[in-house]
C-alpha cells in the first residue's frame, strides 16, 4: 500500500463530523496525517493545528470547509504544492479549483472516506 502524507483541513472538537471521520480512517489505513482545524487541540490523539507551520510534503489535501470558511486556507493549499485536493460533498469551491489546475494539482469532487473503503485512495 503506498502511503500519502494527507492534509485533512476542516477538523474539529466534534468525532460526529466527516473531517474527524476522515482523520481516524486515514490514520487506521496508515496515512500520516496534519489535521487543521480553527484552534489547537488534541483529538483522539491526534494533534489538531490552528496553523499549517509545520506541513511541508503533502500528497493530498482533503476539504471539509465551506468554500467561504477556504480562502484564509488557499494561499497555503497552493503553496504547499499537494499532488491533489480532494473536496468533499458540499465543499467544492471554483476559485480554489481553478487556482489549483492551474498549477497542475489534480482535483476531485469525491469523499475521503468512499475512496479509503473502496481502495481508489
Amino acid at each position: 500500500m503506498k502511503i500519502i502524507p494527507t492534509v485533512v483541513l476542516g477538523v474539529s472538537r466534534n468525532p460526529e463530523r466527516f473531517a474527524n471521520q476522515a482523520v481516524k480512517a486515514l490514520i487506521n489505513y496508515g496515512h500520516p496525517v496534519y489535521a487543521v482545524g480553527k484552534e489547537d487541540f488534541i483529538w483522539d490523539g491526534t494533534e489538531v493545528h490552528s496553523t499549517w507551520d509545520k506541513v511541508f510534503d503533502v500528497h493530498t489535501v482533503t476539504i471539509y470547509l465551506r468554500p467561504e470558511l477556504q480562502k484564509v486556507h488557499q494561499e497555503k493549499i497552493l503553496s504547499i504544492k499537494p499532488q491533489r485536493i480532494i473536496f468533499n460533498p458540499g465543499t467544492f469551491n471554483p476559485q480554489l479549483a481553478e487556482a489549483a489546475l492551474e498549477a497542475g494539482i489534480e482535483v476531485l469532487e469525491e469523499c475521503t472516506l468512499v475512496m479509503l473503503s473502496s481502495g481508489q485512495f
